[in-house]
Formats: structure tokens, sequence, C-alpha cells
């Protein structure tokens, strides 16, 4: 009976702790991140990236309206999604969804993906639907390859490098034919930039970490996630041999829908 009374008292006091956690995974937190080019020259016309990673559409709690409303308050040039949309082939109708409500937005220069290994847990039909859906809804991806757009009467490369933590990425690929301009990589696994040290890049935007999700005390679990956490280099803007990098605490949740230290979150890049 004491036992059991203890349990209960536990279970009662755990109630509104995870209630709060949950709510945490509602509270969108918007980034505002301005980024000089390193070479002192400016873009003619301030380059505008609205950010998104780790959709993870079995656990969201963000609506493609929201994300809707708070990016129709900003200009937007150019969407960036740094993978992990999902890993359930039957959520690949709701990514549909959030793609249409970002197309509304009509970045000048494109939208464009890459992808996670989470993504990569789908396979075969599956993730070539995936990629298919990505596609027909506005989506360039990229797999180790990249493409140039004119800004300004400037070359913006963008750069896609695949999954780094399911060992599919191969920057030499990803960098093969890269004309003279500015090199934005777009990836999964920030920590491929431990291996870009003589690869050149103007800006790298990531995901993957969600921030810990679970920060508290500290994310000790990230620890199996590559040498970045043990760097304390887990969200946010950092810089390697100079060159700046970018993790975003993304928009879902894996495993529980719950986030204690962290938030949800959607990323404004001004480059200038």
């Amino acid at each position: 009976m004491f036992f059991a009374v203890v349990f209960l008292l536990l279970i009662i006091g755990l109630v509104p702790f995870l209630y709060k956690a949950n709510h945490n995974t509602k509270d969108v937190k918007v980034n505002t991140i301005s980024v000089d080019r390193a070479k002192g020259d400016t873009f003619k016309k301030k380059l505008n990236i609205l950010h998104l990673s780790d959709l993870h559409l079995e656990n969201i709690s963000i609506s493609p309206k929201q994300i809707l409303d708070l990016a129709k308050k900003k200009q937007v040039d150019l969407i960036a999604l740094t993978g992990d949309f999902l890993d359930r082939k039957r959520n690949i109708p709701k990514l549909a969804n959030y793609l249409k409500a970002l197309q509304k937005l009509k970045p000048a220069y494109g939208m464009y993906a890459v992808f996670g290994n989470h993504d990569y847990i789908l396979k075969g039909e599956h993730f070539e639907k995936l990629k298919r859906v990505l596609e027909e809804n506005g989506c360039v991806t990229l797999q180790n390859n990249n493409v140039s757009v004119q800004v300004g009467g400037e070359t913006l490369n963008i750069i896609g490098i695949d999954d780094y933590s399911t060992n599919r990425s191969n920057i030499t690929d990803s960098y093969k034919g890269v004309k003279d301009g500015y090199r934005l990589v777009l990836t999964h696994d920030p920590n491929v930039v431990l291996e870009m040290k003589d690869f050149h890049f103007d800006y790298l935007l990531s995901g993957h970490f969600h921030g810990g999700q679970i920060h508290w005390p500290k994310p000790y679990h990230l620890v199996k996630m590559g040498k970045l956490v043990r760097m304390n280099m887990i969200k946010g803007l950092h810089y390697l041999h100079n060159k700046p990098f970018y993790i975003s605490e993304g928009l879902g949740q894996t495993g529980a829908n719950i986030r204690i230290g962290s938030r949800p979150e959607v990323t404004f890049h001004h480059i200038s």
C-alpha cells in the first residue's frame, strides 16, 4: 500500500511537468541571424533565407498555417529545408501540406531540401515517393550535388551534402562544378563541418540535434551524436576554421512529443 501511494504521488507530481514539456513543443521560437560576407563585399541585394529543419511529422505541434503566418511577415528570398521530414510513409501526404504552405511565400530563388537520417528509414519506392513529393511541391532536392542561381548579378551556389550520420555524405562530389561566387551549404548533420577544413563555404545550415530536445540538466544523451556535441556546439551560430555554420533546433520531436530546455525553431538568415 505504501509503495502504491508513493507511486501515485510521483505520477501526480509528473503531470504538470509533462504538461509543460508538451506545451513547449507548441511554443515556437523565431530567430533572426545576420551574417556578413567574409570577404567584406556584399550582395547588391540582401539575401533573406527561411530555414526549417527536423519537421519529424510523427511528432510536430506546429501547423503549416502557423509557419506561414510567421514567415509571411518577413521577406523570404530562399527556403532551406535541412532534413528529417519523417520516417513513416503514411505521413508523406502530411508533408505535402507543409510544402504547399511554403510555396505561398513565393521565394524568388527557390526552395531547396536535403535529407536526414530519419528520412532514410524509408526504403526503395517509399523514399522515392518522399523525394517526388518534395520535388512536385516546389523543392529542389540535393544529394551530394549543387545548383547555382543568380542573385542581383552574382552567383549563389547552393551545395547539398547528404546525411553524414548515415555515411551518405560525399563532400568532393557535392562541390563538383561549383562556380565562383557565394557558397551556401545545406546539410542535416552538422558534424560534417569537421571534415570541411579544405572545402570553402561562406555559410552552412544544418539541424539534427533538436537543441537537445530534453536539455535538462544537460543533453547527455547527445554524446553519441558526434564530436560537435562534446565541443558544446548543439544549436545556434558557431564558427569553425573561421567559417560560420548554424544548427537549428528543428520544428518537430523524436520519441515523446516533449521538449525540456529547448523549443521548436523557425529561423530567418539575412546575408549581406
